[in-house]
């Protein structure tokens, strides 16, 4: 009897994650056909579970519309990941800083895995620019802040990472390990990584390495727009920014590399 309530109530925890995660999208906003066609559910199981979540202040109605949003606990619940909080708190005056720099938006991003995921941004000045990518993850090997991190780790995990299969995200996508590694050289040659167009169709960013107290590279930080505000030819100036921010969280966080 224990283990058939256990399996029922990890299904039951695992529907409603997934209804968490179906939010990690372009769209903030999502009504119960929406999210049900997204997990693949019915829409009287989505309707429950939307209730219990909402109950819970993990979401919360759209006043006025039919659609649902993330609740206000995510967000309590997020500023207490340490592990991300620091260097977030250290980083945020250079981010700010390198933002008014190059004009436009400005990311962190943590290593996860085979992931960076993006955990502070501060969005450029321009009224045209790329979606919000707090919270999102991106393959190491096609962007900007996945490659500056891949570069500088140790070739037993680069090695690893290369061995999977490399997700195509755009038809620009480099996919081809030995491509990719010679790239990825490249990078620890000139200290900064660039991608055009990689990650997200007509979006390029350029990003620099962070290093944490004892000298590792755990994150990176990075500028992004649209390609005809950040063309190639513009790489070099923004490489030359994003490096010298990078130096001066890395030296924040009590890295002497």
């Amino acid at each position: 009897m224990d283990e058939l309530f256990s399996s029922a109530l990890n299904q039951s925890v695992q529907r409603a994650v997934s209804l968490l995660k179906a939010f990690d999208t372009d769209a903030s906003e999502l009504g119960v056909s929406e999210l049900a066609r997204t997990v693949g559910l019915p829409k009287s199981t989505v309707a429950r579970l939307l209730a219990t979540l909402e109950h819970e202040g993990l979401v919360e109605r759209v006043p006025h519309a039919d659609k649902y949003r993330l609740g206000f606990l995510l967000v309590r619940l997020a500023g207490r990941v340490s592990h991300f909080g620091d260097v977030r708190a250290v980083a945020r005056p250079v981010l700010a800083r390198l933002s008014e720099q190059s004009q436009e938006s400005v990311h962190l991003g943590v290593l996860d895995g085979a992931e960076v995921v993006n955990v502070d941004q501060i969005a450029g000045p321009h009224l045209i620019r790329e979606t919000n990518w707090l919270g999102r993850r991106t393959p190491l090997h096609c962007a900007a802040n996945g490659k500056a991190i891949l570069a500088f780790q140790p070739e037993a995990v680069i090695a690893r990472v290369l061995a999977a299969p490399l997700a195509r995200v755009t038809p620009l996508t480099m996919t081809d390990p030995r491509l990719v590694r010679g790239e990825l050289a490249e990078v620890r040659e000139r200290g900064y990584a660039w991608t055009l167009g990689e990650v997200e169709e007509g979006l390029n960013g350029v990003a620099a390495a962070i290093r944490n107290g004892a000298g590792e590279v755990f994150a990176a930080v990075s500028v992004s727009g649209p390609a005809y505000r950040v063309p190639p030819a513009r790489i070099p100036s923004l490489g030359e920014l994003v490096v010298a921010a990078a130096a001066e969280i890395s030296r924040r966080l009590g890295s002497r590399v």
